[in-house]
């Protein structure tokens, strides 16, 4: 006789799931596995060198690391990051509720930000230049600029869409108009946020990268450009892009893993389950 006592079956769903997990992490890394097989082939039978190989960039990234340029360079880029976007979050999030609070100022706001949004943060950096010098301030204001307008408008949709209801039931419930932003817009509002502060974040890590080229001497934008400038090393060009996508996907992991938390799980779509099978009744004798 088979034992199904119910002190053994609760372990049976956590072995599955760690399962899937590792097979999820499987397929992405297979993905990445093809490239640099379809990419080392390439080089190898392909007949031109200018593109190095994968093992060339190996050692690249290994001889930043053994020189310590790596982390100087990878610190310098995240710093700038990590001040720009706090900057935009600081003041695009309170403008953007304000704006989507307050219709008359969103009606008033919207064709300026709109005017403003589709202009590349990259055309600004002569002007950056000019008011702010060469150095971090002006790489900074740059990647303010590129995340304040997502984050702004993700903010302020977020809120125009919130139910008037919701706003009708604070006040008679006697909430003032702090408590109405904590206790009504704030939970309404972050899962929406989120997704906007992950586009805004994406935007910034891309932004970075080009002011580096231009406006400092450190970070992997200047990397890759020194690297082209000097000696034509391209081991360090492409090395430097791997650095820059291995590092954007983590930015992007972090936000997401923020999305799977439970303050917010429940304002993202999830994939609908089967419905539980009815056990078969035995037939009346």
């Amino acid at each position: 006789m088979t034992d199904t006592s119910p002190s053994l079956l609760p372990t049976a769903a956590p072995i599955r799931r760690g399962a899937r997990s590792v097979g999820r992490i499987l397929l992405g890394f297979s993905g990445v596995a093809a490239l640099a097989l379809a990419w080392d082939l390439a080089i190898r039978f392909g007949g031109r060198t200018l593109l190095p190989s994968p093992a060339q960039v190996a050692a690249a990234i290994f001889e930043l690391t053994r020189q310590g340029f790596l982390v100087r360079h990878v610190v310098a880029s995240l710093f700038r990051v990590t001040w720009g976007f706090l900057l935009a979050v600081l003041l695009g999030v309170p403008l953007g509720i304000w704006l989507g609070w307050n219709r008359r100022a969103r009606a008033a706001a919207a064709p300026l930000l709109e005017l403003l949004r589709p202009i590349s943060p990259l055309a600004w950096i002569p002007i950056a230049i000019l008011w702010l010098g060469v150095g971090d301030a002006s790489a900074i204001f740059i990647i303010f600029l590129g995340a304040l307008f997502p984050i702004t408008l993700a903010a302020m949709n977020a809120v125009a869409k919130v139910p008037e209801i919701y706003f009708n039931a604070g006040r008679n419930f006697g909430l003032t108009r702090t408590d109405l932003v904590r206790r009504v817009i704030y939970p309404a509002t972050v899962p929406q946020l989120l997704v906007g502060l992950r586009l805004a974040l994406g935007i910034a890590w891309l932004v970075v990268v080009a002011a580096e080229m231009i406006a400092v001497n450190s970070g992997l934008g200047f990397l890759i450009i020194d690297a082209r400038n000097a000696g034509n090393r391209y081991d360090l060009v492409v090395a430097g892009m791997v650095l820059i996508g291995t590092i954007g996907l983590a930015l992007d992991a972090a936000i997401r893993r923020l999305e799977r938390s439970r303050a917010v799980r429940w304002g993202f779509a999830a994939p609908a389950s089967p419905a539980p099978r009815r056990p078969r009744l035995a037939p009346a004798r």
